[in-house]
């Protein structure tokens, strides 16, 4: 797993450089889910970086907390979807790496844009239908913040899911407990998730998304229980701004920048491992 690892903390690396280079962006959601897509996209899912819009013979992603698009460009990049110089331009004026991904700048490994939260999961259900019409028995994964279960579109989607018996899919839930305005907790309570998904006919796995043996465990527990005509959901639990001291655990650095000093503190953190572009 060291190289997985090596790969999460380049990933943070760029996260936070790509974020202090404009000083706009998230950092923190991303910086949670860097282990998460280091496991995803070095391997587990099976994806051709030969990009093709409707994924026809490979697993497909979908992110739908668009809001932490840092990490999202920085593993796509890294893993050969474009050139990794590119993630100097994140964010500003005419480049393809928008604040929150987007499919009219026809970034390769972009299959929906996700600025608006609670839409992804509905996406993703109908490609996963769409795989099954085209007799492809790849995976679709999806990921989205515990925050955006606020909006109401995913539990219709949700519930669409188990009567449909969508079982190509993978959601995880990134359970940080932290969104823009505080803690989850406090502004919406969530309670238990897993009962939830239970009760709406979903089989629940979980695991801790900063461990990466766990992560890449967890995945592959996922995988092996898409043969019971359910869909799967992993309660994936993190800590916001994980790999950088004064950045983790709080809602604060949602969407907050890092200044000079800062940026100099956390890279001193963060090995770096691939070369920093």
């Amino acid at each position: 797993m060291q190289n997985l690892k090596e790969i999460a903390s380049q990933l943070r690396r760029d996260i936070v450089r790509m974020v202090h280079g404009v000083q706009s962006g998230h950092p923190g959601g991303s910086l949670g889910c860097a282990d998460f897509f280091a496991a995803l996209y070095f391997k587990v899912m099976k994806h051709n970086k030969d990009f093709n819009m409707d994924g026809i013979g490979e697993d497909i992603f979908f992110l739908s907390n668009g809001h932490i698009s840092p990490v999202f460009y920085s593993s796509l990049a890294r893993s050969g979807y474009f050139p990794i110089a590119e993630l100097s331009t994140f964010r500003k004026l005419n480049s393809r790496l928008q604040g929150h991904p987007t499919t009219h700048e026809h970034l390769p490994g972009i299959r929906m844009a996700s600025g608006s939260l609670g839409q992804g999961l509905s996406v993703a259900i109908g490609a996963a239908l769409a795989k099954k019409l085209n007799n492809d028995d790849h995976i679709v994964y999806s990921l989205h913040g515990d925050g955006e279960l606020d909006e109401g579109q995913n539990w219709e989607a949700i519930l669409f899911a188990a009567h449909k018996k969508v079982d190509n899919l993978i959601a995880t839930i990134d359970c940080n407990g932290q969104q823009i305005d505080g803690p989850t907790k406090d502004v919406m309570a969530l309670d238990s998730l897993k009962a939830k998904f239970e009760a709406f006919n979903w089989q629940v796995t979980e695991m801790n998304g900063n461990d990466m043996d766990e992560v890449v465990a967890g995945l592959e527990k996922a995988k092996s229980l898409l043969v019971n005509k359910k869909p799967v959901v992993i309660l994936m639990k993190t800590e916001m701004g994980k790999g950088i001291d004064f950045m983790e655990g709080t809602h604060e650095w949602h969407g907050i920048a890092p200044n000079d000093e800062q940026l100099k503190k956390a890279l001193a953190q963060l090995p770096e491992t691939l070369g920093d572009y």
